[in-house]
């Protein structure tokens, strides 16, 4: 056997185990192309008759030394494999005509190669080659054995000049007998092969028809299913679109009515922040505590004055008119009193002791029952008798017409509603998710969480000044003198308001109403006492007023402006140039005193009644104020066990019950 081709195959060893090489000394060809060999067998010096080896495509990392002894070897194609360098025995392979190294990792030639003179092709990639340089071997083979010889000091001869050595041999008649042999061999084989290629070809062309018929069967399938999912998108794409527009529709109709209520929201901070700086700028004007000291001077003046009981108070008592208003009084301020002690002990012991409240709760109701039921001629016998109970309908008037407590409590309600609706409005916002004024009204809330403090502690102290009066009052009294708070308590209630006082003085009763209406009857008593009317106004200026103790721009203004629609005089023109120029502000509110009715605010614009549901339970209303903070966001039973509030996490340090009604 002298061809041995083993291209195509998946060989990873050319000699299997136990076997050796010698097997194959006749080889000429030996084609093992497109294999994944590693290596050549050591041993492949053996093979001397080897003219050609093929080794392309393969994995071959090195070249055995023994390969130069293949001196009869006259092609080795080794492209393709993972090369780095040529072995030194190369230089002895003398019968070597053509020698490919492309497509490997071959760097360097060695010096040894200019020894084979035979060589006429050598195929490398020159690109990358940095021995000899890329510029000599871009340039050829014959360049590259010039240059190798010159390195080796040899001198160049072309390969013609020498005859292969296998030529040399003469075994001429011998060869081409077995050449012979090899051909007829070679031609019936290749017989076969066609006669095989054409079975094939048949069987390849049945097989293209029956592809082809399958695959125009595919095609028609392909376009049914092509044309039902059109149909199927065009349906869904206009479901879809019916969908969106719909969507679009909702949405268009849920932002229009969201715009209403951000409208709505929008009136109601307006409106709250316009009562909140009415309410600032009202306690700014009352912090002059002049007028207040005044106040509360009369007062004091009057409570001493009312220490001097004439005999004919004493002899025009109405005692019995009397004791039926102070069991009146008495009754209604000790049954608000039991019921507001019981409902507070009826919520303290629910939790805890259900049966013990029950009965505590009943005692007490059984005290309220019965104290209405008290037949009224006993209890006005009683009255009549007993100094205390005189004493005590006489406080509980006192503290009810006195206009200082009364001028705080109205602005605590004040304060306390105005706090309800910003907490009501701060619950509304964060529901829409709008937290464009959270700022504002937070800020709002400190200022009016800073007045109701303020409030509480004057109420307090209010309070502590009529117990000092009453005091100094009871201090006073004679003691023999009969029925002394029962014509105390009869004064107080034949005490006539300001206003009725100053008409009976002589005060214009328009100009009354007009100064009521500004919230300015602080300025009656001037008025009264200088007796202004609507002619002496039409000759004053405001320069005049300022000194007479008007200092309020606005009430100068209204009350010259009244003057002139009273007379109809157009000299008031002529008189206001004269004095200094202000702009008309009527309609701001002036500085508030206790004995000046407090104006009542707008309702506000958002909808629903003016209380809330607690943020705990949700069941009940909110009735407790939380300090310092301001937020009326619970009821009390909730607000016992709550330590912070709610809605913005502060420490709670004071509350305040609301009594809605």
């Amino acid at each position: 056997m002298q061809v041995f081709i083993l291209c195509g195959n998946e060989l990873r060893s050319l000699v299997p185990k136990g076997c050796t090489i010698t097997a194959l000394t006749t080889i000429k060809v030996l084609d093992l192309h497109e294999n994944k060999l590693t290596s050549l067998p050591d041993d492949i010096g053996q093979l001397t008759s080897l003219q050609v080896l093929n080794a392309e495509n393969n994995q071959i990392k090195a070249l055995p030394e023994t390969v130069g002894d293949l001196r009869n070897l006259q092609t080795l194609n080794v492209k393709g494999n993972c090369l780095s360098e040529l072995p030194l025995s190369v230089g002895c392979m003398s019968s070597l005509r053509t020698l490919d190294l492309s497509e490997n990792s071959i760097r360097k030639l060695p010096k040894e190669l200019a020894s084979v003179r035979t060589l006429e092709s050598l195929t490398l990639d020159a690109s990358v080659m940095n021995y000899p340089p890329a510029s000599v071997c871009t340039a050829g083979t014959e360049e590259v054995q010039r240059y190798l010889c010159s390195e080796l000091g040899l001198e160049y001869c072309p390969p013609s000049q020498y005859l292969l050595p296998v030529l040399e041999n003469d075994d001429g008649a011998q060869s081409m007998d077995c050449l012979d042999g090899e051909h007829v061999a070679w031609q019936s084989k290749f017989m076969d092969y066609e006669k095989r290629k054409e079975q094939k070809q048949l069987e390849k062309l049945n097989f293209e028809k029956v592809l082809e018929e399958k695959q125009r069967e595919q095609a028609q399938l392909l376009l049914l299913n092509n044309s039902r999912k059109e149909g199927m998108l065009l349906s869904v794409k206009l479901e879809q679109e019916r969908v969106e527009k719909g969507v679009c529709e909702q949405q268009r109709v849920q932002e229009a009515e969201r715009q209403k209520l951000l409208q709505r929201v929008q009136k109601a901070e307006a409106s709250i922040a316009a009562r909140i700086s009415n309410l600032l700028l009202d306690n700014k004007r009352q912090a002059k505590s002049a007028e207040i000291l005044q106040a509360l001077e009369e007062d004091r003046i009057r409570m001493e004055h009312l220490t001097a009981i004439t005999q004919e108070e004493s002899s025009s008592l109405r005692k019995r008119d009397v004791a039926v208003a102070m069991q009146t009084m008495l009754s209604e301020s000790y049954s608000i009193r039991l019921l507001q002690e019981a409902s507070d002990t009826r919520r303290q012991n629910m939790v805890s002791e259900a049966c013990k409240s029950k009965e505590t709760l009943d005692k007490k109701f059984e005290q309220v029952l019965t104290l209405q039921q008290l037949d009224k001629s006993k209890a006005i016998s009683q009255i009549l008798q007993e100094e205390e109970m005189q004493k005590a309908a006489f406080e509980a008037l006192q503290l009810q017409k006195d206009s200082v407590h009364g001028y705080i409590r109205n602005q605590i309600k004040l304060i306390e509603a105005e706090l309800l609706q910003l907490t009501k409005l701060e619950v509304k916002r964060r529901s829409l998710d709008a937290e464009n004024l959270q700022e504002a009204l937070a800020e709002q809330r400190t200022a009016l969480t800073d007045m109701l403090q303020q409030l509480l502690k004057q109420k307090d102290q209010r309070e502590m000044e009529l117990k000092e009066i009453l005091l100094e009052l009871e201090l006073k009294s004679d003691s023999t003198q009969q029925n002394y708070w029962m014509i105390q308590y009869q004064r107080l209630l034949d005490a006539k308001p300001l206003s009725l006082r100053m008409q009976e003085a002589g005060v214009d009763k328009e100009l009354v109403s007009l100064l009521s209406k500004l919230s300015a009857q602080h300025y009656l008593p001037l008025i009264a006492h200088h007796r202004i009317t609507a002619e002496s106004l039409c000759h004053m200026t405001t320069k005049d007023l300022s000194k007479l103790g008007i200092n309020e721009v606005g009430v100068q203004k209204s009350l010259l402006r009244w003057a002139r629609e009273q007379t109809g005089s157009p000299k008031m023109l002529e008189a206001q140039e004269a004095g200094p120029s202000f702009p008309s502000a009527p309609q701001l509110t002036p500085p508030l005193t206790p004995n000046t009715p407090l104006t009542p605010t707008a309702p506000s614009p958002m909808n629903g009644s003016s209380t809330s549901e607690c943020v705990v339970c949700m069941e009940l209303e909110s009735q407790v104020v939380f300090l310092p903070c301001g937020h009326v966001c619970c009821c009390q039973v909730c607000s016992e066990a709550l330590h912070s509030c709610p809605l913005c996490r502060a420490d709670i340090s004071q509350r305040v019950r609301l009594y809605h009604g």
